[in-house]
């Protein structure tokens, strides 16, 4: 079991279930912009403005801004876990990344809602 104050959930196999769950949700949100560029080809300004206009694009985003966050932070707790072992150096790691993900987080909704 996993035993530390920042793991994501606190249990091994929830934390791979929350990855594998964000990876689709990932995919989901790639493979629609992929098709949507591909789809209004050439894109311009105001296709990408409207795409986005759209309350639903917007939550869409960000849901997939928090997927790639969480993706991301179970890879980087287990790696600093695995290989930084002083705890004094993983912790401000730690949490400098996440105030870099809030940073992302803020900024993401700035952007969107602005």
């Amino acid at each position: 079991m996993v035993s530390s104050v920042t793991a994501l959930t606190g249990n091994g196999l929830k934390d791979w279930f929350v990855q594998r769950l964000s990876a689709i949700v990932l995919a989901v949100y790639s493979l629609f912009i992929v098709g949507f560029i591909i789809g209004h080809s050439p894109l311009d300004y105001t296709t990408w403005y409207s795409l986005f206009h759209h309350a639903w694009m917007r939550f869409f985003t960000i849901l997939a801004l928090l997927s790639l966050i969480a993706h991301a932070w179970v890879g980087i707790w287990t790696v600093l876990t695995d290989y930084v072992q002083c705890r004094l150096v993983r912790g401000t790691v730690q949490v400098l990344i996440i105030l870099g993900f809030l940073a992302c987080i803020i900024w993401c909704i700035d952007i969107l809602w602005s």
